[in-house]
């Protein structure tokens, strides 16, 4: 099962660097999410942190959903922008683009810092990445992607961040979608990754480990440790996908058994419903109808091996080009209204 993963194209890219300058120069004006001083068109002026305590990670007070709360209220439709308002009020990742990875990391960690918050950070730019499917691409070469690593760590800093490494990589290792000459180098460069990553001082490291839908933790273990698993913080489950929060849950404790007791994170974003069942099974990930927003992200998930539930998928965000979709990483209104009303208040 491939799992498009709603990664930025390049104008895309351009703007994430575009908001990691804003957030610095924010920092600059000493201008915060909670700053009343701000223009009543400003989204930023109404989207606030979360209570630290519960929820550690930073709000985005200018990302797509703000903006698209502001909009709607500067045409009077306040029940639409009520809606949206959910996505908005959370902390969503933030994916690094290409570009400029030093740029945005550094822009993205220090908005967080300045509200005394964690930023959340998703790369993903593996080669070969998503075996040709709708989030194609990644870097041109292992050289290329060890330069984008290290721009990302310059960036970081000693700044805190929690990372969510490569969704895919290491399932397509597992699948089959990956060709076997590409399988020693790609286990090269995540280890690598997870390694540069962790020598940060305030970097938290979570290899992805695919979800409870895709097959049975014994396929992937080995893998992971391949990859570095040992030496990050953990793994994540249910990246942009819709499994609930139980039955990755479960997933996760059966694979942590596996690999040393390590703890995990669940991407809760969408799984609001559950996974989609109908329509074809090789396209159910992509742009499901009937989902909804799942538990607000949170470090106190009641689980000893679960650090967060995390909205590493950025709700509103397109799949790909499927059921009506724009390209995968584009804003979907509609869509994202759909998720935020079949959602509980």
């Amino acid at each position: 099962m491939y799992v498009s993963r709603g990664v930025p194209a390049s104008a895309r890219a351009r703007a994430r660097a575009s908001a990691a300058v804003l957030g610095a120069a924010l920092l600059v004006t000493g201008c915060s999410s909670s700053d009343d001083g701000k223009e009543p068109g400003d989204a930023g002026a109404r989207i606030t942190q979360q209570p630290k305590g519960a929820d550690p990670f930073w709000v985005n007070p200018d990302g797509t959903a703000a903006r698209q709360v502001a909009a709607y209220e500067k045409d009077g439709k306040d029940a639409e922008a009520d809606q949206i308002r959910k996505i908005a009020e959370q902390p969503t990742a933030e994916w690094i683009g290409t570009e400029d990875p030093e740029r945005e990391a550094r822009g993205f960690t220090e908005a967080a810092a300045a509200s005394d918050r964690t930023a959340l950070l998703v790369l993903y730019n593996i080669p070969h990445r998503d075996c040709g499917q709708y989030s194609q691409g990644g870097a041109a070469d292992g050289d290329a992607y060890r330069a984008w690593i290290d721009g990302v760590a310059r960036g970081i800093g000693d700044r805190p961040a929690m990372v969510v490494l490569e969704p895919d990589a290491v399932l397509h290792l597992v699948n089959g979608c990956t060709p076997d000459e590409l399988h020693e180098e790609r286990y090269d460069l995540l280890k690598g990754a997870v390694a540069k990553l962790k020598s940060l001082k305030n970097t938290k490291v979570y290899l992805d480990a695919g979800n409870a839908g895709w097959g049975h933790p014994d396929q992937i273990f080995e893998p992971l440790r391949w990859a570095g698993v040992d030496q990050a913080d953990g793994f994540a489950v249910n990246v942009s996908n819709f499994y609930s929060t139980e039955e990755s849950l479960a997933y996760g404790k059966q694979l942590s058994a596996k690999v040393g007791g390590k703890h995990f994170v669940i991407d809760t974003s969408r799984n609001g419903n559950g996974p989609y069942t109908g329509g074809s099974p090789d396209e159910r990930w992509c742009n499901p109808p009937g989902r909804a927003l799942g538990e607000p992200p949170t470090t106190r998930t009641a689980a000893p091996l679960v650090d967060a539930y995390l909205w590493v998928k950025r709700p509103g965000e397109s799949d790909g080009e499927c059921k009506d979709g724009p390209k995968a990483g584009a804003w979907w209104p509609a869509y994202a209204l759909k998720l935020a009303r079949a959602s509980t208040p």
